[in-house]
């Protein structure tokens, strides 16, 4: 049985064997190429044990972590004790840990659409959100990595809100330090939590006529100087992607009938990027015969994926090549495809502002493999989305959160999915 492994997607390096934190490739920033370590899964990895409610334990062979810890000589059972021991320290300092959340159709939504919409409810997750997921990947394999030692470098994430608080919850679980980079506009109550868990936070001031994140360029000064990228960006670390799929595959053990299209919210892209993944594996290992259309869903304020999309569509018409060779041209010609979004972004669904989409390239080639789309939404789509998600359901979402029911209602008014179809949508975060 072949070896789970990590490969950079646009050079194939590989990270040597040994090495400790294997979060970038070596060759990011060297060129203008896309380089972002993924994730394959070795030949016969078990998707669903089934075994245990806890997403890391039942979807434990997807995750890096779990195979790191294989190749140093720990046994399965020591891996699932070593879960189960940051979950529970999870729930003394947040009051849970990771369950599988809820999924399933929403009668009144449906009704008003004209669609069977299926709901997976993200909003009762760790810290509010599904952030959690992704940085719980990461905790694991540093448990894994780091057994032992006595000294451990400090953690860093830039974010703006729901990312920064499932890290310092994650963090404060595993007694580690946090530095958490956000921008002025920080909701009060996020900022008196991510103190009250102890993390340290610097507010990220914008220039006058400075372009791009200052929250990441904080961020990125902070790695130089030795902290490790406990991020939501895959670009940043590629394990990030590891644990959002859990929230796919607990779609599909839900043991519910195939969807025709799923629909997601993307800000800097690792969501999208994760469900990209874990519907390709899920397609691989034949536990799903084909993957729904996947829908991307921006923002005006800010919508650099789907910018990038009509760049690599004018590529092909220009180049007289199809879908897969614009993309991979787009892979390693990054700067003409992809950059910071050019004026300070705005929106009430403020979670998905990025001035990039830093998983673009997984994403757009997610996009392209199950015949999806980009969508733009105006705020009064966001507005009615959100009432609607109050009205019909009984969750609580953020703007944020309820923002890929936003790019639903905008694809039905476009006539792109059918009267009658199956539908996902995702609630990502609660309303604070």
């Amino acid at each position: 049985m072949s070896a789970s492994r990590l490969i950079c997607a646009a050079c194939g390096w590989e990270p040597p064997a040994g090495t400790a934190y294997p979060f970038r490739c070596a060759h990011q920033g060297r060129d203008d190429g896309d380089h972002v370590l993924g994730h394959r899964l070795a030949d016969g990895a078990v998707l669903d044990h089934a075994d245990d409610p806890n997403p890391f334990v039942r979807f434990r062979e997807t995750l890096y972590a779990w195979q790191a810890a294989r190749q140093r000589g720990q046994s399965d059972a020591s891996f699932v004790d070593r879960v189960h021991r940051l979950d529970e320290a999870l729930a003394r300092v947040d009051g849970r840990g990771f369950r599988v959340t809820p999924f399933g159709p929403s009668a009144a939504l449906g009704q008003r659409l004209g669609l069977e919409v299926w709901v997976k409810d993200e909003t009762g997750n760790v810290a509010g959100s599904h952030k959690a997921r992704h940085l719980m990947g990461l905790l694991l394999y540093l448990a894994v990595a780091e057994s032992g030692r006595t000294t451990l470098a400090p953690l860093a994430i830039a974010s703006c809100g729901n990312a920064a608080l499932a890290a310092a919850v994650l963090a404060r679980a595993a007694s580690r330090a946090l530095q958490v980079f956000v921008p002025p506009h920080a909701e009060p109550a996020v900022l008196d939590r991510l103190h009250a868990l102890g993390a340290t936070v610097v507010t990220c001031a914008r220039g006058p006529g400075e372009v791009g994140d200052p929250c990441m360029r904080r961020f990125h000064q902070a790695l130089s100087a030795g902290a490790l990228p406990f991020c939501c960006q895959g670009s940043e670390n590629g394990l990030a992607i590891d644990g959002g799929q859990t929230l796919v595959f607990e779609m599909l053990g839900a043991g519910a009938p195939p969807l025709d299209d799923l629909v997601v919210q993307v800000g800097g892209g690792a969501l999208a990027s994760a469900c990209m993944q874990a519907l390709a594996h899920a397609v691989a290992a034949g536990w799903l015969q084909r993957a729904p259309r996947v829908h991307v869903v921006q923002t005006q304020g800010a919508a650099p994926l789907a910018r990038a999309w009509t760049r690599v569509q004018q590529h092909m018409a220009a180049s007289g090549v199809g879908v897969h060779q614009a993309l991979d041209y787009a892979a390693a010609h990054r700067s003409a495809f992809m950059w910071p979004w050019e004026t300070p972004p705005h929106s009430v669904a403020s979670g998905i502002l990025d001035d990039e989409t830093y998983d673009w390239m997984a994403v757009l080639r997610g996009v392209a493999a199950t015949g999806g789309s980009t969508v733009v939404v105006d705020e009064e789509t966001l507005h009615q989305a959100h009432r609607w998600a109050l009205e019909t359901t009984a969750l609580v979402p953020s703007h944020t959160g309820s923002a890929g029911l936003a790019g639903l209602l905008h694809l039905q008014r476009q006539g792109s999915i059918s009267r009658g179809s199956r539908v996902g949508v995702l609630m990502t975060g609660v309303q604070r």
